[in-house]
C-alpha cells in the first residue's frame, strides 16, 4: 500500500543519538522503503529491503537484523503471517517488530501485536515520531541482550564456583571422616569434638552446593530421557542408600512393593534424586525410634511410590513455603543433617518435568506423605 510522509519540524539532535543497527524494513511499496531508509539511514543505520514475506524471512536467515518494520497489509504473505513465523523461530523471536500500516483499524492493531509485535506506527507517518520510537526499540533490545548476557554470566561463573567448591568439599569431608575416626581412638574429647566439627561442617556445605547444582539443573532445562522404569527397583535403591543413617537414628524403612513390577514412564536421574530427597528428608526429620514407610502401588493408569514418616508434619504456614527455594520450615532436622531448603523445590520440578504430580499429606505431630504419581508406562 503506497503513502506519503508526513512534513515534520526539524528534529533535535538529542531525538537522532542512537547506536548504530541493522534494520529490516519489509513494504510491498519501494517507495516506503525508501522513505523510511532515508529518514533512518541519515542516522547511520544499516537498511535492509524486502518486499514481501518469503524475502524477508530469507534476510533474517542470512542475519538477524537488529530490529524489524514490518508493513501489515501486503499481498501473499501479511505482516501477521510474516511476524508469527518469527516468533515460532526460537533464534529469531527476540528480534523486536515494529508494524508500519496505513490502515487504523483497531481489530488490525490488536492483530498485529497479538502476533508478537512491539509497537504500531501508522502510515503516513511523523518522522520525528518514526525515529523516536525506532530509537526507543533499539535502547530496550540493548539492555534486554545485555540482561540476558549478564544473566548467562552469572549462571556460568555460578556453575564454575559450585563445581569446584563440591570438589574441595568433598575432599574435606572424607578427610574429615577418617581423622575423626583415628582420633577416636586415643580418647581425646576436645580434638575428637574439632574434628566432628569440621566432618559436621563439611557435610553440610557439600549437601547445599550438590542441591544448588541440581536445582540450577531444574531451572536451565533439565534435559529428560523418559524410559519405561522399574519403580519398587526405583525406590528399593532409594532405600539401600539410607539404611545407615536409618540404624544410627534407630529409625526402621518399612517396603511394601506389589509382587508385579510397577512399571513407569520416567528419567532415571531425575527419579533418582525425587526418591533420595523425599527419603532422606523422612529420615532427616523425623525423630530416633520412629518409623519410615516407602511404598509402590498402581492406580488405574498411574504408579505410585508413596514416602510416610512420623515426624513432626507440616503447619499451615509451612504448607504455602514448603515447595520455595531456600524456604526454611518450622521442622528442623533431629540429628545434626544439613538442610539447604532446596529439597522439596528440586523434587516439585523434577516431577513436573517428568509429566507427573507431587501431593502432600500431612498433620502436625502426626507425620508426612509424600506421593509421586507419574505415567504408567505402556506395555
Amino acid at each position: 500500500m503506497s503513502v506519503n510522509q508526513k512534513t515534520a519540524a526539524p528534529v533535535a539532535t538529542s531525538a537522532l543519538e542512537a547506536v548504530p543497527a541493522r534494520i529490516l524494513v519489509v513494504d510491498d511499496q519501494p517507495a516506503n522503503i525508501q522513505i523510511v531508509g532515508a529518514a533512518l539511514g541519515n542516522l547511520g543505520h544499516e537498511i535492509i529491503p524486502a518486499e514481501d514475506g518469503p524475502t524477508a524471512l530469507k534476510r533474517v536467515a542470512l542475519r538477524l537484523p537488529d530490529l524489524i518494520l514490518l508493513d501489515l497489509l501486503m499481498p501473499g504473505m501479511d505482516g501477521c503471517q510474516v511476524c508469527a513465523q518469527l516468533k515460532a523461530n526460537p533464534a529469531w523471536q527476540n528480534i523486536p517488530v515494529v508494524f508500519l500500516s496505513a490502515a487504523d483499524d483497531k481489530d488490525l492493531i490488536v492483530r498485529a501485536l497479538d502476533s508478537g509485535g512491539v509497537d504500531y506506527i501508522t502510515k503516513p507517518f511523523n518522522q520525528a515520531e518514526l525515529i523516536s520510537r525506532v530509537r526507543t526499540q533499539l535502547v530496550l533490545k540493548a539492555a534486554r541482550d545485555q540482561l540476558r548476557q549478564l544473566a548467562e554470566d552469572k549462571d556460568e561463573l555460578l556453575g564454575i564456583l559450585a563445581h569446584d567448591l563440591k570438589n574441595y568439599l568433598g575432599g574435606i569431608n572424607v578427610s574429615a571422616g577418617l581423622l575423626h575416626r583415628q582420633i577416636a581412638r586415643h580418647n581425646d574429647d576436645r580434638v575428637t569434638q574439632l574434628a566432628e566439627n569440621i566432618f559436621r561442617t563439611s557435610a553440610q556445605s557439600l549437601a547445599f552446593v550438590k542441591e544448588f547444582l541440581a536445582n540450577a539443573a531444574a531451572d536451565h532445562g533439565f534435559s529428560f530421557a523418559p524410559a519405561a522404569i522399574n519403580l519398587a527397583e526405583a525406590a528399593m535403591t532409594a532405600a539401600r542408600q539410607y539404611e545407615e543413617a536409618a540404624q544410627q537414628k534407630n529409625i526402621t524403612i518399612h517396603t511394601d512393593f506389589p509382587e508385579q513390577a510397577v512399571v513407569a514412564l520416567a528419567d532415571a536421574s531425575a527419579l533418582d534424586q525425587v526418591l533420595d530427597n523425599l527419603v532422606s528428608n523422612a529420615l532427616k526429620f523425623s525423630p530416633p525410634g520412629k518409623q519410615v514407610f516407602l511404598s509402590v502401588r498402581l492406580v488405574n493408569n498411574h504408579a505410585e511410590c508413596i514416602v510416610r514418616d512420623e515426624g513432626p508434619g507440616f503447619s499451615t504456614d509451612d504448607k504455602t513455603r514448603m515447595f520455595r527455594r531456600y524456604g526454611r520450615l518450622s521442622a528442623r532436622p533431629t540429628g545434626g543433617e544439613p538442610s539447604t531448603g532446596l529439597g522439596l523445590s528440586i523434587v516439585r520440578k523434577l516431577v513436573l518435568g517428568m509429566g507427573g504430580e507431587l501431593l502432600c499429606e500431612s498433620v502436625v505431630g502426626q507425620g508426612t506423605t509424600f506421593t509421586v504419581r507419574l505415567k504408567r508406562a505402556a506395555k
